[in-house]
């Protein structure tokens, strides 16, 4: 299924989570992210099943001044 992540267009399985579509990218913590401008707990990733079309954001901290 086709998904968006950060806006970046990917191919994901059928059935796909969220925590799949973050390892696609290889995130790595820490970081939030949101799926249809839907903030989703970190707890639930790997339940979190995702849909064709869905928009991922993952956002990072930033640090400076």
């Amino acid at each position: 299924m086709k998904v968006f992540i950060n806006k970046n267009e990917h191919e994901l399985a059928d059935g796909a989570t969220l925590l799949d579509a973050i390892a696609a990218i290889g995130a790595k913590p820490p970081f939030a992210a949101a799926v249809n401008t839907q903030f989703v707990s970190k707890t639930q990733y790997g339940e979190h099943r995702l849909q064709s079309g869905d928009r991922i954001d993952i956002i990072f901290p930033v640090t400076g001044g």
